[in-house]
Formats: C-alpha cells, structure tokens, sequence
C-alpha cells in the first residue's frame, strides 16, 4: 500500500555530514508522523528522530541530538535528516518509516551509514 525508499547512505570521515532522503508513495493518505531508525550489526534497532507530519513537531535520541536534523516535505511526501559531526558510532543501516491513521506503520529498504575513525 505505501513504500518507503531511502537514499543517501555512503562512506564518510568522522566528523563528516550525509544528507539522508526517504520518498514515499503509493497509498499516502493519513500520515501522521514519519522518522527514522537505525540498526548495526549485533544490535538493537533503536530511534534516530521523528517528526510530526501536521505541526512538524520533532524528537531526536539523546544520542543524536544537536547533530542530527530531521525535516520533511509535505508536498512531496519526503523525509530527510541532516547529519552533522559523524561518529563512527552512527554506523548502521538506517531505516525510514510512516505512521498512518487506523494503526498502519511502514518501514523502507534501509540505506547503509559507515563512518570511518
């Protein structure tokens, strides 16, 4: 019903930026809040940030905030988030995913995040 692509993902420095995408399409009618999720290798996938789709009200993890910076187009259906100062703690793949109305969550593909030390 909706599918959710991300992009962006490459190899980078410590220290360095990316600049993560996700589109949406197909069934996109109630989206209530869209985010994105990270899982490395071994680990839990934990939350990264979200963003209310309606007031853009945002939240970050303690882990990321004052780095990372997430924002959406809602004309375009599309979610990004800035990442600024990169640790080679931010490794891993990094998931998007929608909230809909009547209890409806999709996840995409996940892009790959390494960051070198």
């Amino acid at each position: 019903q909706v599918q959710l692509v991300e992009s962006g993902g490459g190899l980078v420095q410590a220290g360095g930026s990316l600049r993560l995408s996700c589109a949406a399409s197909g069934r996109t009618f109630g989206i209530l809040d869209m985010g994105w999720y990270r899982q490395a290798p071994g680990k839990e996938r934990e939350f990264v940030a979200r963003i209310t789709w309606s007031g853009g009200s945002t939240n970050y993890a303690d882990s990321v905030k004052g780095r990372f910076t997430i924002s959406r187009d809602n004309a375009k259906n599309g979610l990004y988030v800035q990442m600024n100062s990169l640790k080679a703690e931010d490794t891993a793949i990094y998931y998007c995913n929608l909230h809909a109305s009547g209890a409806k969550t999709y996840w995409g593909q996940g892009t790959q995040v390494t960051v070198s030390s």
